[in-house]
């Protein structure tokens, strides 16, 4: 049975890494005593070890250890033996690029659909879906493929902003390219806002976390989903 937790965002505004969501990483993550992470998603600034260490911190509120995939010789045995899986936030398309050209994105994906516990924040989440066609990234690498783990049947928008009625600033809104994508495209699309998350439990979608989501489906007005409310029907 799926057990995910997919968030928008790993930091909300002054506190520090996943504390907003540790208590429902230490239930999700109860039965684990080590959990793999995947920093494929990081491109500069920060190595694999350095990222790791970051999560490790983090992780050790809550009396688990973690080790990083980069730690094994073989990514997909790692993955295949993991009490739990963590892929971090940084640039969907690396993530994706690094995940095909290790061979493991189907990899991850079965095991995951066989219930090992894993949690997606940023471009973690974006995977999580479809496609990764609805991230915010910029293209900085070119992966062999758009689809992604399908996990859950539609696609993910994480950090989503609204319209800023307010601002000067004349270029695309995030809605707008979203609009855009559905000129093409039939996949739902979810608007996570930050500190908002799904939780899925087999075939159970729950939005989770203090704000509403924004769905958007190709010829249709866009739609407020509030917190706690079972989108397990979206396909």
């Amino acid at each position: 049975m799926k057990n995910i937790i997919i968030a928008s965002t790993s930091t909300l505004h002054g506190g520090d890494y996943l504390d907003y969501i540790l208590p429902e990483l230490q239930n999700h993550f109860k039965n684990c005593k080590t959990i793999l992470f995947i920093p494929y998603a990081r491109p500069s600034g920060i190595s694999h070890e350095e990222y790791t260490a970051k999560v490790v911190l983090a992780f050790a509120k809550i009396n688990i250890a973690v080790k990083g995939i980069h730690e094994f010789e073989n990514p997909a045995t790692a993955i295949q033996s993991a009490e739990g899986i963590f892929t971090g936030g940084g640039n969907t398309f690396l993530l994706v690029s690094q995940l095909y050209k290790n061979e493991i994105m189907d990899i991850l994906a079965n095991v995951v659909k066989n219930g090992t516990p894993y949690l997606g924040t940023s471009a973690g989440s974006n995977i999580c879906g479809l496609t990764m066609q609805t991230t915010n990234d910029m293209p900085i690498i070119y992966p062999p493929s758009f689809k992604t783990l399908a996990l859950i049947p539609f696609n993910i928008n994480a950090h989503y902003l609204d319209p800023d009625s307010q601002s000067t600033h004349m270029g695309e809104t995030r809605e707008t390219r979203i609009k855009e994508f559905h000129v093409f495209n039939t996949i739902p699309v979810l608007g996570l806002r930050e500190g908002s998350w799904l939780e899925v439990k087999g075939d159970k979608i729950l939005l989770k976390g203090n704000l509403s989501a924004r769905l958007f489906r190709q010829n249709q007005a866009p739609e407020e989903i509030e917190s706690g409310t079972d989108i397990s029907y979206l396909k």
